[in-house]
């Protein structure tokens, strides 16, 4: 039986959702973090689909490893004092940074967002069941009160940049590859 590539795209989406909203946390109580870790999610999703278009390709990062958090942590300025490497949390070794700075650029810029979502038409991710991106692409007045931080262009920017220009390019190439 093949491997779905979501399900081989899961620990990364998940750690790399939950390294942008440890960065840049909810304000408010348990709802608005839940409604913040949504977004995140949404948009690591579309990144890693771009990253990974093809089943294979997932498979592959499955296998490798996406490489971790380190990088990540030190543009941010995360407090890694204390911790013994990854180790200490092993769930930042699924971080994937480019999908990270991808994800980030898109929570960052709407137009971003919308041509990344449609890039994705006839993706092997798209297909089947249909899939909906509406708190990436149209977050009401609690989604972007919830996720203020995660949605600030200035603060994103550092993580945001380091990707950029790999985004751009990867949506220049036109509808996700499928197979």
């Amino acid at each position: 039986m093949p491997v779905s590539a979501d399900f081989s795209l899961s620990p990364l989406i998940a750690a790399t959702a939950r390294w942008l909203t440890r960065a840049y946390p909810a304000g408010g109580g348990v709802l608005d973090r839940a409604v913040a870790e949504a977004q995140a999610r949404q948009a690591v999703t579309v990144a890693a689909w771009l990253r990974y278009p093809t089943t294979m390709d997932a498979a592959l990062v499955a296998v490798a490893g996406p490489g971790g958090s380190e990088r990540l942590d030190g543009v941010t300025g995360a407090d890694t004092a204390g911790r013994a490497g990854e180790d200490a949390e092993p769930w930042r070794s699924w971080v994937d940074e480019v999908v990270a700075s991808w994800a980030a650029a898109l929570l960052g810029e709407p137009g971003l967002a919308a041509a990344a979502t449609e890039a994705l038409a006839g993706s092997p991710h798209t297909a089947g069941a249909p899939v909906e991106f509406r708190r990436l692409l149209d977050p009401g007045e609690h989604e972007r009160r919830a996720a203020a931080l995660l949605r600030h262009p200035d603060l994103l920017a550092p993580v945001a940049d380091l990707h950029r220009d790999r985004l751009l390019d990867r949506l220049a190439a036109g509808p996700a590859l499928t197979g």
